[in-house]
């Protein structure tokens, strides 16, 4: 709902959307440091691979920006079509019919005709909505936020390989710091969702690395 991406924008993404952000940076990066051989990589494979790593989930930040700001206009774009379609004459169950398909379920499902028929009178005496749907400052905040938060879930795992010459030992230190961010990721995601913490968490790291194993083996 467009009420819901609002009250994202102003918090710069809900503490969900930060986790999967930061998930779904971990999965890129963890794609490019689990292809490096361990056998014969060497410093100049290490840093190819920091900058690939690097660039990679800089690029998936930019695009993950960019279909973020589609999805603003989108909800935006929907809810002025509704404003338009309820400020035309329309029968109380076509009304109820478009106001309820912009709520969450939970709440149609409880939305008897005479609380739909009140609640467009309300939409009806708002002033006129301007005509094309558009963008705020917020949302390119949240936008860049969504840009950085991939980009910098980088840095914790490449950190390892600029400070631990061998790569076996660095990887393996790349590796537990990743788990150990994808589990943060779960224990957060599962407080906000009413879930349980540990075995969230556990889950959140048992799907990253599934994740991971399938971008590997094709080819991600």
């Amino acid at each position: 709902m467009a009420l819901e991406r609002r009250k994202s924008s102003r918090r710069l993404l809900d503490p969900v959307d930060r986790v999967t952000e930061v998930l779904f940076g971990l999965i890129m990066v963890l794609t490019s440091t689990n292809t490096l051989s361990v056998a014969t990589a060497g410093g100049a494979e290490i840093g190819t691979m920091i900058i690939g790593a690097l660039g990679c989930n800089l690029a998936w930040g930019i695009i993950d920006a960019a279909l973020y700001v589609m999805g603003c206009l989108n909800e935006r774009g929907r809810e002025l079509l509704m404003l338009r379609a309820l400020r035309q004459p329309v029968s109380p169950e076509e009304a109820g019919r478009l106001i309820a398909e912009n709520l969450p379920e939970s709440l149609a499902s409880v939305l008897s005709p005479n609380d739909a028929e009140a609640m467009r009178q309300k939409l009806v005496r708002l002033p006129e909505p301007p005509p094309r749907p558009g963008l705020t400052r917020d949302d390119a905040r949240s936008a860049a936020g969504i840009c950085l938060l991939v980009f910098v879930s980088t840095f914790p795992v490449v950190i390892p390989f600029l400070f631990i010459g061998e790569v076996r030992p660095a990887l393996r230190l790349s590796n537990a710091v990743a788990i150990a961010m994808m589990f943060a990721c779960g224990y957060v995601f599962a407080r906000y969702t009413g879930l349980r913490g540990w075995p969230t968490g556990l889950l959140m790291v048992a799907i990253g690395c599934a994740m991971v194993g399938v971008a590997i083996v094709l080819g991600g």
